[in-house]
């Protein structure tokens, strides 16, 4: 079979001079590379030719094994497609932006006469007006608490509302207006509303000279404690325009991007300005090569970056991306406007840049200093443990439950650039023939369903990530169990080690089993004692937290989700006609015929529910 420069130059035989991405698939279907072209042909056929600029993509041509085609109609689709192949396949040999989550923003929701103040991530499902993005959710809940404080919106749920007979805690404390029981009609509250918006879209100024005035009348006719509330109100969005260190005069929406990149690592900074504020900022540290230019990762980053994320009028950056143009119409067909990038040399956006550059470079030389601590650390672990080198993938397995109750199993992971948190996993265990606090039986279940995953996907040929070491928590027993679910699934080349805590659980004298080996502990207070401290102490963490959140969830479920024909436009009916679940608990069949919706069957249905066994 062909490979390499040999089998490009079959391929190139084959293609058409036009418009297109083509892949390259390694051994095992592992994706190298996506590209682009305005011509197929006469790009592919540079792999075919043997003359290469660096010793990377010498080596990506001769790993290839196979190569796929696309033809597009415009190299703006061709480069849309790449970057959607781009964070889909996430290429060895491509710059790659490895952090894609979501960002946190603020929603005014209009499906309900009374809109409500939320924060929001993801599609943009709800009906509503966006306010965003915002670069973490601590930014975004700040800003939350000031906009109940000045504008008194609610946040509770259509649900809440609706059941309401009295003012919640929010009233008391003033940070909400109380529409539920009509303690502010819906037209005033409506002013309310448009107040928020009127601050959220840049007009602040206006907003709070407009309370200002209405503060000084108030004050003038006497009425000091409204005075007062308005006072409070006008303090706490002065509070918001403190808070944003960097609020610029000439730039009312953009993304600031800036690149430092050295010796093979890159960091991008982006800042976030909306409404002529800084909504926060964020450090990215995209996979690139050392022989990237600036304009290519720069290229990359932000087609990535946008793939899936709305894109503002403005974009300003420190390196002028390569193929520009393509890029900004690329931008303007999916964002449906025009879209600039821009590279400004003077002014307040140069400025804007700059001091996103020297943030930039300072998150790099962390960044730098903390990869060489961790990788100091990893070699450690390889040593006490007898790994044959670091590991680049640990896994990290812990359960957590009350009595057996609400038991539920969490993965963390963790590797040379530190903890993986989009790579958690939870297991709420399932074993109905468990023995309640059985965690022998709980660790096996988890470690079952996540390595039988395993090996589908790698019997499949695809490419999952593998665990170079796997914690878990406790001492030979769950070590044993372990080594038994792996052994069945034929994964036990992947090395196990059970960390067990000390006498009374104190820190530092944990012991550590390994497959025929005695316990042993490690030297106290070693860096590498440390570092498997806070691995096991982060899957601690993350199991209590989702077991946690199962428990919550049981303790919300309401006893008429459990009634068959009870939908939720029915519960609904109910909980407003009789207040609360123990009032339709304790109504008759008459009286629950009488609601909308509920027939003379499921009236006596919903009766029945609630007398049995009684």
């Amino acid at each position: 079979m062909l490979s390499g420069a040999a089998l490009i130059k079959d391929q190139v035989r084959r293609l058409p001079d036009a418009p297109g991405v083509y892949r390259m698939y390694g051994e095992d279907g592992e994706a190298l590379y996506v590209g682009k072209a305005r011509s197929l042909k006469k790009r592919v056929s540079q792999y075919a030719q043997g003359r290469f600029h660096t010793q990377r993509i010498a080596l990506m041509v001769s790993l290839t094994r196979s190569m796929e085609f696309t033809h597009t109609k415009t190299e703006t689709d061709a480069l849309l497609l790449e970057i959607n192949l781009i964070k889909q396949l996430k290429p060895r040999f491509n710059v790659l932006l490895r952090d894609d989550k979501s960002f946190p923003e603020i929603v005014i929701r209009r499906e309900h006469p009374a809109a409500q103040l939320k924060k929001h991530r993801g599609a943009h499902s709800i009906k509503g007006d966006y306010f965003g993005p915002f670069a973490s959710a601590g930014a975004v809940n700040r800003t939350l608490n000031t906009l109940q404080k000045a504008f008194l919106l609610r946040s509770c749920s259509d649900n809440v509302y609706e059941t309401r007979t009295r003012p919640c805690l929010l009233h008391q404390i003033r940070r909400c207006s109380a529409p539920c029981v009509g303690l502010i009609s819906l037209e005033d509250y409506q002013g309310l509303v448009g107040e928020a918006e009127a601050f959220l879209t840049g007009k602040s100024r206006a907003v709070m000279a407009r309370m200002g005035a209405e503060m000084q009348a108030a004050s003038d006719d006497l009425e000091f404690e409204r005075a007062a509330r308005l006072r409070d109100r006008i303090r706490a969005l002065s509070s918001v325009a403190q808070e944003t260190q960097v609020n610029p005069q000439t730039v009312d929406e953009a993304d600031v991007f800036a690149l430092v990149a050295e010796g093979g690592s890159a960091c991008v900074q982006v800042f976030f300005f909306r409404a002529g504020q800084n909504w926060g900022n964020r450090a990215y540290f995209p996979r690139v090569d050392r022989t990237d230019t600036d304009a290519e990762i720069m290229a990359a980053f932000l087609g990535q970056f946008y793939e899936d994320r709305p894109i503002p009028r403005l974009i300003l950056v420190s390196a002028t991306p390569a193929d520009d143009e393509l890029l900004r119409e690329a931008f303007s067909m999916k964002a449906r406007r025009k879209v600039e990038i821009a590279r400004p040399s003077r002014g307040e956006k140069r400025e804007l840049v700059d001091h996103a550059h020297a943030n930039a470079r300072e998150a790099l030389g962390r960044k730098m200093a903390e990869s060489s601590a961790q990788a100091r650390l990893l070699a450690g672990v390889a040593e006490a443990f007898g790994l044959e080198s670091q590991p680049e993938r640990i896994e990290v397995y812990d359960n957590s439950h009350i009595m057996g109750t609400n038991a539920v199993g969490g993965m963390v992971v963790a590797g040379p650039e530190g903890f993986h948190k989009n790579q958690y996993r939870k297991f709420n265990i399932r074993n109905s023939e468990l023995t309640p606090g059985d965690d022998y039986g709980m660790m096996k279940e988890v470690l079952l369903r996540r390595f039988s995953r395993l090996a589908k996907e790698e019997e499949a040929g695809d490419n999952p990530p593998r665990p170079d070491l796997v914690l878990v928590d406790g001492g030979a027993g769950q070590l044993d169990a372990a080594l038994e679910v792996m052994a069945d699934l034929g994964v036990d080349d992947i090395a196990v080690v059970g960390v067990a805590k000390g006498p009374d659980r104190d820190a530092g004298l944990e012991r550590f089993f390994l497959p025929g080996k005695a316990p042993f502990m490690l030297e106290p207070k070693s860096p590498v004692l440390y570092y498997l401290q806070r691995l096991r102490d982060e899957a601690h963490r993350f199991a209590i937290g989702a077991h946690r959140t199962r428990r919550a969830g049981e303790m919300r479920r309401n006893p008429l989700d459990e009634i068959d024909g009870v939908g939720p436009g029915r519960k609904k009916a109910l909980l407003h006609a009789f207040g609360s679940a123990r009032g339709v608990s304790r109504a008759s069949v008459d009286d629950l015929e009488k609601v909308e919706g509920v027939s003379g069957p499921l009236a006596q249905r919903i009766h029945d529910h609630f007398r049995q066994g009684a």
